[in-house]
């Protein structure tokens, strides 16, 4: 068992290498992976049910402790990452099914590496995986409204399927999980600690999928696909800064807001660019792209962030008054 924690750790924090590991294969012999393609539901689901086997009562006792914070980390995540990418379309005049997969993007809830990642930050990780729970639950209702909002000028948008899709892949797993934790308790234990692997066995088989599907497209514009999605990023976690500032939240908080608002569920973008675009298979290229470049960025970020004081607010009990 100690052997296969290892393997864990490493391929956490490896993550980003196997990501771009995978998508080079999938670009490289796409026949490898397209077979994976109508998989790709299956393999998020397995994702979230990773989620739910390791929620417990204290991540969801941090919106009680940080009720304003949280507020804002959520809302910010549906209003800015969506509003960004609908600008980058505009300001790089994106053609339709790329604005479209921009978009779907940035309306997906965070990741739950974002929670890895404020940790590293020495910000306040219950903050963050108290956004990042709540983000994800809200995003059956969420994610396929703000979608609608700002990509159906490019696109038909079916929301309700939208909606559908999101329980299926994301809501109903996770309670699975948290009803088989339930029943089990501390026997699942061991098995919840593995999960992180599958998580990221999942991931970069997604990804993989995706890039085999979209060679083409990606070798006609790869590297403005590159560049909006880093834009898209970045300006995501400064968003995510400002906000929590306008909000007077401690920079302890502001981390975990401005981390949480910047890092996507990429493979939640794939998974519905699969199901609902699967004629314009660039859709999803974004979301892929995005899991490999957050991953990157992220740790970036944090080893700043961790070198920057927290004042006299950088404690978690600080940082419960700020909010």
């Amino acid at each position: 068992m100690d052997t296969l924690l290892r393997i864990v750790r490493f391929t956490n924090k490896t993550f980003a290498l196997w990501v771009l590991l995978f998508g080079a294969l999938g670009f490289v012999f796409p026949n490898l992976f397209l077979g994976l393609r109508s998989w790709i539901p299956y393999l998020l689901a397995a994702v979230m049910l990773g989620m739910g086997l390791t929620l417990s009562v204290k991540d969801f006792t941090g919106v009680l402790r940080y009720p304003k914070a949280v507020l804002v980390g959520v809302c910010a995540q549906f209003l800015i990452m969506p509003a960004l990418a609908w600008g980058l379309c505009k300001v790089f005049d994106l053609p339709p099914d790329l604005a479209v997969g921009v978009i779907l993007v940035g309306a997906c809830p965070g990741g739950t590496a974002s929670n890895v990642m404020t940790y590293l930050a020495r910000g306040n990780t219950a903050l963050s995986v108290a956004c990042t729970t709540v983000a994800t639950l809200l995003a059956p209702l969420l994610t396929p409204l703000v979608f609608w909002l700002f990509a159906s000028q490019w696109l038909q948008v079916d929301a309700s399927g939208m909606f559908l899709s999101v329980v299926q892949v994301v809501l109903l797993p996770i309670i699975v999980g948290l009803i088989i934790k339930a029943i089990l308790g501390h026997r699942i234990d061991h098995v919840a600690e593995t999960m992180p692997l599958i998580s990221v066995i999942a991931i970069v088989l997604i990804v993989g999928a995706v890039v085999a599907g979209s060679k083409d497209r990606i070798i006609d514009s790869g590297l403005l696909i590159f560049g909006v999605v880093v834009l898209h990023n970045g300006l995501g976690y400064l968003g995510g800064l400002l906000a929590a500032r306008l909000f007077r939240l401690p920079f302890y908080d502001g981390k975990a807001i401005a981390i949480e608002v910047g890092m996507q569920n990429s493979g939640l973008g794939a998974t519905l660019a699969g199901l609902h675009f699967a004629s314009a298979p660039i859709v999803a290229v974004p979301s892929a792209v995005f899991s490999f470049w957050h991953n990157v960025s992220g740790p970036i970020l944090a080893t700043w962030f961790a070198s920057r004081p927290n004042g006299n607010e950088g404690t978690e009990e600080a940082g419960g008054k700020g909010a």
